[in-house]
């Protein structure tokens, strides 16, 4: 199944939605305009239920396929929110919020959804019910955590779901796809050093917290380089330093903020416990002392390998089996998609977005002509899952 026609026709009218939803980015749960105006949408369309207020601000509209109440329930997820970043790309639809940006596609996901959403609510060529998941606060604030946390999974009774994202650097009407971990796990340290702060001109009656820090942060790489097997994927980086207030004052104290991104869970708690036993001793050696506080953010975004064989094979019937990478690179990025793929079994696709800038950059803009096949991915996933018998 190529790009389906009447998804062609109407592919203007859904990148003018995309198009609004970037001039007017709204970010983490704060998303009063987005989520009225996907609600109101859905409605039009003819869904058969719309649900606000899930996950505090996400959507989810309800289609019923033939046989209304029978049969099971798929879930195809979108995110919606922007990030805290000023946009310079110029372009007539750029952000009209100073301080806020559609950088990563989220913009693009909505709409693609939407568009699918309106083609299933006038076809229903599908039996049992497709749950369009509209979710806040994917840009660090687990929204999917959180609409999980209000009853998403149960009072739908979704048995699967399915999410995707755009990928820069990826051929427009490509796609990649690995059963697995296919997104990192996302969490942080928190680091601080103390020593004993005195004049700058006799550091000799000091312990000087700002010299433990730079000697920690390189010692803090050979948890990766000495500690893993090299087959074994993680990223530890130092992104914070902050210390003293005056040029001629040693501080007492310096703190050291960083991430660790992981595709292992075995990986996770290896790297999570050598930084436990090795910042307190690595600050000892200097006659100092340090405490370090890990957050464990997103999981690994790990994909169910039968729905990602399912989703690679309805990405080929869209695009053509030679356009779709089934054993993709995963990403040391993170997705709150996670927690949604812990809950029941599903898959999670890159979408090609063509040559330019990266995501999360301020030059960034989504590609609108991967609307039409993102769309018809959609439609034929939801088609092929609820297949009539």
């Amino acid at each position: 199944m190529p790009v389906l026609n009447r998804i062609a026709e109407f592919h203007a009218e859904i990148a003018a939605w995309r198009r609004d939803f970037h001039a007017h980015p709204e970010i983490l749960f704060d998303l009063p305009r987005t989520s009225a105006i996907v609600a109101e949408k859905l409605r039009s369309f003819g869904c058969d239920e719309v649900v606000t207020g899930l996950g505090r601000t996400g959507v989810v509209g309800i289609i019923e396929g033939r046989g209304a109440g029978s049969g099971r329930t798929i879930g195809l997820r979108a995110d919606m929110d922007a990030l805290p970043m000023t946009e310079k790309t110029g372009l007539p639809h750029a952000s009209t919020v100073p301080g806020k940006m559609h950088a990563c596609g989220h913009d693009g996901h909505t709409a693609m959804l939407l568009g699918a959403a309106k083609y299933l609510a006038e076809t229903r060529n599908f039996e049992g019910r497709v749950a369009l998941i509209f979710q806040p606060a994917e840009e660090g604030g687990g929204g999917g955590k959180v609409m999980i946390e209000d009853g998403l999974i149960e009072r739908f009774d979704i048995a699967e779901v399915y999410g995707m994202h755009n990928w820069p650097g990826m051929k427009l009407g490509h796609f990649g796809i690995r059963a697995g971990g296919i997104m990192a796990a996302t969490d942080r340290f928190y680091i601080e050093v103390t020593g004993q702060g005195g004049h700058a001109a006799r550091p000799q009656q000091t312990i000087d917290p700002i010299v433990v820090a730079a000697h920690l942060v390189t010692a803090l790489q050979t948890i990766v380089s000495r500690n893993l097997d090299p087959l074994d994927s993680a990223v530890l980086s130092v992104t914070m330093i902050e210390a003293g207030e005056a040029d001629n004052v040693i501080s007492q104290t310096a703190r050291i903020t960083g991430t660790v991104r992981t595709l292992d869970g075995a990986v996770q708690d290896l790297v999570e416990r050598r930084l436990g036993e090795m910042v307190p001793q690595f600050a000892a050696g200097f006659g100092a002392s340090a405490a370090i506080r890990y957050v464990r953010g997103y999981p690994v975004t790990v994909n169910a390998p039968r729905q990602t064989a399912f989703a690679a094979d309805v990405a080929a019937a869209v695009v053509g089996e030679e356009r779709v990478d089934r054993d993709t690179m995963p990403s040391m990025g993170g997705e709150d998609f996670s927690f949604m793929l812990n809950e029941r079994p599903g898959a999670y696709i890159f979408i090609g977005n063509g040559d330019g800038p990266e995501l999360h950059t301020e030059t960034y803009d989504f590609n609108d002509e991967v609307i039409p096949i993102g769309v018809s991915y959609w439609v034929e996933l939801a088609e092929r899952a609820l297949k009539p018998e």
